[in-house]
Formats: structure tokens, C-alpha cells, sequence
């Protein structure tokens, strides 16, 4: 069906970008990891006049090397399947009262997630991310700078952030983590006393709710000692866009995209926050749905 769609609203365009469009689709995972889209352009800047099917880096060896991973990735799915849930028993889940989502021990772990600052907007803040000296962990540090940039439409800038990238399946297909067997996030950190903002990101229904993002504070101590911090998902608040909604609602917990940290607290200087682990908590001592007002829709007065 998609690829049918593609050749009908490709119909209108001339027969030379016609074939380079549909010659990209059936390609797909063949392809090597070339920049297909376009980022982020400053105000003022020249946009990309390079045609999109010159941007294609077209590798037999390396095409066939990326299958195999992808059917690879298609017989464990398939396998998770049919045990049950991620692969574990249904009892196992069922009475599973935690679960570890990342654990810092080796560059593998650290790839799995991608740094950004203000500098794509033109700022000047530096973030970067490592394993710590003993790697039993990952270190998030930079200098936080609240310059904005000169170019006449940006007014805020000072951030930096951390995010893990979403899962794939097989052949590129979209995966969400499923967290509804679980109330809380666990997370076992070490910072500076600076605060920061968890995000997490879940998949919309439409396309006007792709910047919303649910948010909640983290507050580190500072010190040399560890600290283990525990967050309720029912705390979690909906923005889009850095602006918090009127309109609340709980999270989709079985449709979770990915999980970010960000720091913007508007103090220039340099930050540093160390983390062992990320997990989830099912906490039965915790019965609380929703932390917020909600408002009943289209109610006759």
C-alpha cells in the first residue's frame, strides 16, 4: 500500500525524479546511512539545492551486510513472539516487579544513545558523553552557555541534552518499549546539584502532537555519594514545544518512543552528571493515576 502511494503522488513530478523516488523506495535498507532529510538550516542560510537521489551511496557488500542483519533481527522477533512479551514467559512478566532499560558498561552501551546542545541553533554551550574512570558508568558533561545567537529570530538558547535513539525492528520498522506493567522510572545517578528535565517521548496519533513531549524534574544533590531516584510516571506533565498544556492526560505507557535528559536551568558554567543505570519500578505502594486536573470535553453546560 505505501509503495502504491508513492508512485500515485509521485505521479504529477517529471519522469527523471520519478524513477530516482520509487528507485529509493524498493532499494530501502540497502542503502548505506547517507542524509536523506533535511536539518536544521540557519535563518537567513541558502537552502540545499543538491538533488535528493545524488545524496544515495549505493554499496552491493554493504546492502547484503545489512540484510542479514535485518533478518536476523526478523527470526528473533519472531521467536519473542511466539515465548511471549520481549521474549520472557507471560508469569515471568506478569509478576516482574523491576526491569533494567539501560546500564552504562562499555562504548556499545553509550551508542545507543545522541547528544545535541544549542549549538545547532548557533549557540555556544558543549556537551559530551563517555564512560566514567572505573566504566561503571556514563558521564554527561559540558559548559552550559546562555548566549543567543545573533540572528535575529532566536531569543532563548542555553540547553544541552541527551537521548536515547529509538528502537528499530527489522528493516527499519518502528518499535515502541511497552512500560504498562510499571508505575515508575528507577534511576540510579550521581550529579552536581543542578537540575535537570526528564523527557520522554511517545508515539502520536497525529501529526500535530509530534513535538509533545512528557516532562518532570530531576533534582541532584551534589556530592560524592550516590543517589537512587525514584519518579512516578503519574508526575509526568504534557508540553509541546516547551510550553505546558492546558489540556493533561496520563502517559501512553505502551507506546514509549525514547527517554531523554535536559539541562536549560539559564546558568552559564559547567555541569556534569554520572549514570549507572535507568530501569523501571513497579511500585504497589504508589496508587496515584494522575498527579493533574484534567477537563471533560464537549459536556453540555
Amino acid at each position: 500500500t505505501s509503495m502504491l502511494l508513492t508512485l500515485l503522488s509521485s505521479a504529477s513530478l517529471p519522469s527523471g525524479c520519478r524513477r530516482h523516488r520509487v528507485l529509493l523506495q524498493l532499494l530501502g535498507p540497502l542503502l548505506s546511512n547517507s542524509k536523506l532529510y533535511s536539518s536544521y538550516r540557519r535563518p537567513g542560510a541558502e537552502p540545499e539545492k543538491k538533488p535528493l537521489w545524488k545524496s544515495v551511496d549505493f554499496s552491493f557488500k554493504k546492502g547484503i551486510d545489512v540484510l542479514k542483519t535485518h533478518i536476523g533481527l526478523l527470526k528473533e522477533e519472531t521467536q519473542n513472539h511466539l515465548i511471549g512479551p520481549e521474549g520472557k514467559p507471560l508469569n515471568q512478566y506478569l509478576l516482574e516487579q523491576t526491569s533494567v532499560l539501560w546500564q552504562f558498561r562499555s562504548q556499545e552501551d553509550l551508542n545507543k544513545w545522541v547528544i545535541s546542545s544549542d549549538v545547532e541553533i548557533g549557540g555556544k554551550s558543549e556537551v559530551y558523553l563517555k564512560m566514567n574512570r572505573n566504566n561503571q558508568g556514563a558521564l554527561l558533561y559540558g559548559t552550559l552557555n546562555t548566549e543567543v545567537p545573533r540572528d535575529g529570530e532566536t531569543k532563548y538558547s542555553g540547553y544541552c541534552s541527551m537521548r536515547a535513539k529509538p528502537p528499530l525492528g527489522s528493516f527499519n520498522r518502528k518499535k515502541y518499549y511497552d512500560w504498562s506493567n510499571f508505575n515508575s522510572l528507577y534511576l540510579r545517578v550521581r550529579g552536581d546539584g543542578r537540575p535537570w528535565m526528564l523527557n520522554i517521548y511517545t508515539d502520536p496519533y497525529f501529526s500535530h502532537q509530534k513535538d509533545d513531549l512528557y516532562n518532570y524534574f530531576m533534582f541532584t544533590r551534589g556530592g560524592p555519594y550516590w543517589e537512587e531516584i525514584k519518579i512516578p510516571f503519574s508526575k509526568f506533565f504534557l508540553s509541546s514545544r516547551g510550553r505546558i498544556q492546558d489540556s493533561q492526560h496520563p502517559i501512553w505507557l505502551d507506546k514509549i518512543s525514547t527517554l531523554g535528559f535536559t539541562i536549560g536551568d539559564k546558568i552559564d558554567g559547567p555541569f556534569q552528571l554520572e549514570i549507572d543505570f535507568i530501569g523501571l519500578l513497579n511500585d504497589r505502594a504508589h496508587t496515584e493515576e494522575f498527579a493533574y486536573e484534567t477537563y471533560d470535553k464537549n459536556t453540555p453546560v
